[in-house]
């Protein structure tokens, strides 16, 4: 897949690239030809309904592929190709070089250790002594919103609500400053000021280490207000890149400009939404040819006879036959 930004990107090294990744379970497809590239100090958007395969694609980048499952293609973060890696390159990567901040937190923080415990585990073994590895998580728990950090310390994670359990979980991402971070709808949980201090500290992260960000998101302004790139995701494929600016100008997919009509903004003139007919699918229930087509307005008999592979469509790649009819 040709990349965007290749040119202005040359020298800047390469945080997250995975190409040509094709997933699935037994005989069921979950993923296709899904190429995502992030360079150190760049942030990422990957949007799309659920179900389409966003937090699949990056948690395959941290080598948890679903028990069973068969894997193809390429998947280097910080130069190591997960697919192919150990188990001892892959504990180090994650130690280490690329940190996950997960959707549910109950379900990613061991429950039966305090908080103080797993937020300085990986400083410590990476060699930081007791007092600085305390004094780091401290500083992070603070930064993140949580009041009492050191009493946040001494508890248990089902002491904390939800909204912040997912401030700690922050604050473990960024403790071992890594160069790779991927973020799975990493504010859902938080409010909105909560979340706009949250989303400083990330950026800021990135501008003190250089950190490549991968941002898993359903929200549509926040992603065009922190992302340099999107992708858009469909049924197990990335339809749609373009940078973020002219993605929300002129969409150049049918999907990508449905997504759009159908979020509520708070930006540009009122505008009446427009829910997207049918449902979402998975890659293995999507129809012959066009994944799309039994939604899109555009589509005809020339959508049905194949899959449409991703093309240059002005300073954007989409995956449709017709672009020039989406865009304006």
């Amino acid at each position: 897949m040709t990349v965007l930004t290749e040119e202005k990107d040359t020298a800047r090294e390469t945080a997250l690239d995975i190409t040509g990744l094709n997933l699935s379970l037994g005989t069921t497809p979950l993923l296709a030809d899904v190429s995502v590239r992030v360079a150190r100090g760049e942030t990422v958007g990957l949007v799309g309904e659920s179900g389409s395969g966003k937090s699949l694609t990056s948690r395959t980048a941290l080598g948890m592929l679903p028990r069973g499952a068969t894997a193809t293609g390429d998947v280097r973060v910080a130069g190591l190709n997960v697919l192919t890696a150990n188990r001892g390159a892959l504990r180090e990567l994650r130690r280490t070089r690329v940190s996950m901040i997960f959707q549910d937190p109950r379900s990613s923080i061991n429950p039966v250790r305090r908080v103080g415990d797993y937020l300085t585990e990986a400083l410590r073994a990476r060699g930081t002594s007791a007092v600085k590895a305390t004094d780091r998580v401290l500083e992070l728990l603070d930064q993140v919103g949580i009041r009492d950090p050191k009493g946040a310390m001494r508890r248990y994670p089902h002491e904390f609500s939800g909204g912040m359990l997912q401030r700690v979980m922050i604050a473990g991402a960024l403790s071992v400053e890594p160069q790779m971070l991927l973020a799975d709808e990493p504010t859902t949980a938080l409010d909105v000021t909560t979340q706009a201090e949250v989303v400083t500290l990330l950026k800021r992260m990135q501008r003190t280490h250089g950190t490549g960000m991968l941002f898993v998101t359903h929200d549509l302004d926040l992603a065009a207000a922190i992302c340099d790139r999107i992708y858009v995701m469909y049924a197990g494929r990335i339809v749609e890149e373009a940078a973020s600016d002219r993605l929300f100008e002129a969409a150049s997919h049918p999907y990508t400009k449905a997504l759009l009509e159908a979020s509520p903004s708070v930006h540009g003139e009122k505008a009446t939404i427009k829910a997207i007919k049918g449902h979402p699918r998975a890659l293995a229930e999507v129809p012959r040819g066009c994944a799309f087509r039994d939604r899109c307005p555009l589509a005809d008999d020339d959508c049905v006879t194949q899959v449409p592979a991703l093309r240059s469509h002005g300073t954007s790649l989409a995956a449709c036959l017709r672009p020039e009819q989406v865009t304006p």
